[in-house]
């Protein structure tokens, strides 16, 4: 098994504000931030991967809360859906965040390559889940996509990459908007999950708070910035370069389980 550390240098703690900078802008224009963000928490600086992960989270809020603050304005037509999928969502996000908490160490690592596997398939296939949700008929009946917002929400909880996308093609079923209405549900209910988790992570004290602010920080001077430079940058090229990023940290992780 490989050796934790919480205590790092000054240097490595500029790294991870730099780290959370990028992955928020890279989470701004094309998603998948945190398979930016957990091997440099767990391979780069050392952390146990459950601790990684739950500071990880908490450093997410401040990204989840400018998205969902941007398009609040796209609420006032299908607002009613947000409140429709709220608490489902957030007894999904606790069901998460309480798995990760009653995962040990070593199950997590043999668990986490499959997380980032699926979280690169789904940022991979995005144009696809973009396209089929304007196509799909809206006539699920509620029990089954209330049933599929607290499967995605239990993902949310506990490990969350990849989560975005999978709500967008949950909504397809039963939610009539556009992309932008659905981008806004989509965004206040990952600021529920993100939230959810988050209290309960530092409820049971499993952060390290240092990481999780000096990432948190990092994320809104990236999110400053790429809402800046956004319209300059490639999404198109951002989301395959990440989708190939994530296939081969999918790999790295495979292969390092081996030795957990």
């Amino acid at each position: 098994m490989f050796e934790f550390r919480t205590a790092h240098t000054l240097l490595e703690l500029t790294l991870l504000f730099f780290v959370g900078a990028v992955a928020s802008a890279i989470n701004a224009v094309a998603g998948g931030g945190s398979l930016l963000t957990y091997p440099f928490l767990t391979v780069g600086l050392g952390i146990a991967p459950v601790t990684a992960n739950a500071s990880n989270s908490v450093a997410l809020w401040p990204g989840s809360l400018a998205g969902a603050l941007g398009l609040l304005n796209q609420l006032a037509r299908t607002g009613r859906y947000f409140w429709k999928f709220a608490l489902p969502t957030a007894i999904g996000a606790a069901v998460g965040a309480e798995l990760l908490v009653h995962t040990s160490q070593r199950s997590f690592v043999r668990i986490v390559p499959w997380l980032i596997l699926i979280s690169a398939v789904v940022i991979a296939a995005q144009p696809r889940i973009k396209t089929w949700t304007t196509t799909v008929s809206h006539h699920a009946s509620s029990v089954w996509s209330l049933g599929l917002q607290v499967l995605v929400a239990i993902y949310g909880g506990y490990f969350g990459a990849g989560m975005g996308i999978m709500m967008l093609a949950a909504f397809a079923l039963s939610v009539e908007g556009d992309i932008h209405e659905l981008n806004a549900i989509k965004n206040w209910l990952a600021l529920l999950i993100n939230l959810v988790a988050s209290v309960y992570f530092i409820s049971v004290g499993i952060v390290l708070v240092h990481i999780a602010l000096v990432l948190a920080a990092g994320a809104i001077v990236g999110g400053l910035v790429a809402a800046r430079l956004s319209q300059r940058i490639e999404s198109e090229r951002l989301r395959v370069a990440i989708a190939i990023y994530g296939f081969a940290m999918a790999a790295f992780f495979f292969y390092r389980a081996l030795g957990a």
